[in-house]
């Protein structure tokens, strides 16, 4: 260990042997050079940085996964206060809770909990940071039956700002700091303080069943999308589907929980029997599947995403224009990625939540994927000419994949929730010490 003055923890800086590993993050399309990254293990260290940043005037950043995919984990010149390493796991039986580190990724906690014969909905890209997920909102393929990542949110430990340079930890429960609960459940991670650890509703673990259908090229898309988008936000609770395409091929993923093979197959009829899709079946518990189920290729260094909640059906003119940019995309792995809503999303916890695209029907996000730094600009043009031409037909944004052009960003994200969040900004954070380029403002006093 490590320390500097108050800061306390693994401390790199510029010129140390493990700096340029300890910088990067994983969209290796934004690089920034921050003056030092402290690795904390527990809120102790935590605080500290915090009041280090304060007392020498520095802006901060938090970090656990470094999938942000903006790059807004860091900055250039300040302190980057990674949690990656708070990785504790605390199930209590009796309560059906448990307490997880905030450090943990997705595929970390769906194994931890499995162990135990548990599970909490998660999204589907193993080595994003669990806290990320959770505080933004987080949906995968266990979420029309057990709804939102936030929706199991049970209580929080966040490191806010106390008085001119302090900090101190709070918890947030639905009896003690109700409102920065609420706040934590999709209102999106590094806005009111540093959340630690977070205490999350536990289901039982069941098998579940897990089809994987493959179209090869794309004529069949346009068929695809219409009868996808009618029947996956109203299908069985039990059951979520995704749709993406990427230059050579569409595939459907669809998780039925606690059902049978015969089950899914028939839910799914409508779209199996367009064209001649490869299908495949496994049945076995989510922990083992969920391996098959990440997302994303890994040797792949730069992306831009951009985020949609659709509301109502695609018309014919926004179905065109998926076909007609997915038949030029600018690399390979570009793709077009949809994710079923309705079902348990429907419905809020109790105590309520900041996340507000209950009404969606579904999520989808374009994105660019490529190696060639040559092809940075036909990428990034695609990206954003493919956004901008499905906005019509959207009604909102999600925080975890944040459209970072945007001028309404705080509509996109948060609806008529934008003011309660600006309020609970200036009630935790009125010197706004937590901030980066989205990030709440204070509401004025």
């Amino acid at each position: 260990m490590s320390t500097t003055g108050r800061l306390t923890g693994e401390v790199v800086r510029p010129g140390d042997p493990g700096y340029e590993t300890a910088r990067v993050g994983w969209n290796r399309l934004y690089s920034r050079y921050p003056e030092a990254i402290v690795f904390c293990c527990d809120a102790h260290e935590v605080i500290n940085a915090v009041e280090w940043a304060r007392e020498e005037g520095i802006a901060l950043r938090a970090r656990s996964g470094r999938h942000s995919l903006e790059g807004w984990s860091s900055l250039d010149g300040g302190l980057v206060v990674d949690v990656s390493r708070m990785k504790d796991v605390e199930i209590d039986e009796a309560a059906r809770t448990a307490i997880v580190g905030t450090g943990l990724t997705q595929a970390e906690a769906v194994a931890a909990l499995g162990q135990r014969g548990y599970v909490i909905p998660t999204g589907s890209e193993g080595g994003v940071g669990l806290g990320g997920v959770i505080l933004g909102g987080g949906f995968g393929l266990l979420t029309r039956h057990m709804g939102m990542a936030s929706d199991n949110l049970l209580a929080a430990e966040v490191v806010v700002a106390d008085g001119a340079r302090s900090a101190k930890l709070v918890e947030a429960t639905e009896r003690t700091n109700s409102d920065l609960l609420w706040a934590c459940r999709g209102g999106g991670g590094g806005n009111f303080g540093i959340a630690t650890s977070y205490t999350l509703r536990l289901r039982e673990l069941s098998d579940v069943t897990f089809l994987i259908a493959r179209w090869t090229g794309h004529g069949e898309l346009g068929a695809l999308l219409r009868t996808w988008q009618r029947d996956a936000p109203i299908a069985d609770e039990r059951l979520t589907s995704t749709l993406e395409v990427d230059s050579t091929a569409i595939e459907l993923s669809a998780l039925l929980y606690d059902g049978s093979r015969r089950e899914l197959t028939d839910q799914l009829r409508s779209l199996l029997t367009i064209g001649d899709p490869e299908v495949t079946v496994t049945e076995d518990a989510w922990p083992a599947v969920y391996g098959s189920v990440d997302r994303g290729p890994d040797d792949v260094p730069n992306w831009k995403f951009y985020s949609h909640f659709v509301t109502r059906p695609f018309p014919d003119e926004a179905i065109d224009l998926v076909v007609r940019y997915m038949a030029e995309p600018p690399s390979a792995p570009s793709n077009f990625f949809c994710s079923s809503f309705g079902g348990a999303v429907r419905h809020a916890p109790p105590g309520g939540s900041a996340f507000p695209h209950r009404d969606a029907l579904f999520y989808c996000e374009p994105g660019a994927a490529w190696n060639d730094p040559e092809l940075n600009s036909k990428a990034l043009g695609w990206a954003a000419g493919f956004w901008r031409a499905l906005r019509p037909y959207s009604d909102g944004a999600y925080v975890n994949v944040p459209n970072a052009a945007a001028s309404d960003w705080e509509r996109d994200y948060y609806g008529p929730n934008r003011d309660r969040l600006r309020q609970i900004k200036a009630a935790y954070d009125p010197e706004n010490v937590f901030r980066f380029e989205q990030s709440v403002p204070p509401a004025p006093c």
